[in-house]
């Protein structure tokens, strides 16, 4: 899996009062927890942007004034109103222990269905999985080369190698729509096919 080099500073226990004011200094409080000691940090608000806004998932090298920690992210908290990153939560990483994260999905192919005039929908864009650190690919491929008019791929029906898949196996992850022009040619085809059907009556 990618990772992401983050630079942080030590800190210690705020008061509201005092992380608002780090807020405004455009530094945003952070937590390390998990497989140890909890550990208190901040981070510079612009040095998160490629790490939050991203559909990408990264293990997180931080380094706490030369303290090295890897972690992923676990939780963000975000303004109500303004949508500013208020607070991340990292859970830290255990090379011999599975951890949870939410991998991007990634299409490949082109759906059967969609040639016939379908519309391929995708319903979800990440899939919680557990592994080892090791083991955690950038992406979940799933190949939809023979997904045709009206059918889904559930997340039951993939298979990822070193890869327990955490998310509900009735969770659809896309499909290939009906669409107008699909249903006019389905019965175009059925209609020519009617007087060959007869004949053989």
């Amino acid at each position: 899996m990618k990772t992401f080099d983050l630079k942080a500073s030590a800190r210690q226990a705020l008061s509201k009062k005092q992380a608002a004011e780090m807020r405004k200094n455009e530094q945003v409080p952070c937590t390390i927890y998990g497989n140890g000691d909890n550990v208190l940090f901040t981070v510079e608000k612009a040095a998160l942007k490629n790490l939050i806004y991203t559909p990408s998932a990264y293990l997180v090298n931080i380094d706490i004034e030369g303290k090295k920690e890897l972690g992923v992210m676990r939780e963000q908290q975000f303004h109500p109103v303004s949508d500013e990153i208020l607070h991340i939560d990292f859970y830290r990483v255990d090379a011999s222990k599975p951890i949870a994260i939410d991998i991007p999905v990634v299409l490949k192919g082109s759906a059967e269905g969609v040639k016939k005039g379908g519309k391929l929908q995708q319903a979800i864009r990440k899939v919680r999985v557990s592994a080892l650190s090791k083991d955690l690919p950038d992406t979940l491929e799933v190949d939809i080369t023979s997904l045709d008019l009206g059918k889904t791929i559930f997340v039951g029906d993939v298979n990822f190698a070193n890869v327990n898949i955490l998310t509900p196996k009735s969770a659809a992850i896309c499909a290939v729509k009906m669409t107008r022009a699909a249903m006019g040619a389905a019965a175009s085809a059925a209609a020519a096919n009617a007087p060959a059907a007869a004949k053989k009556k």
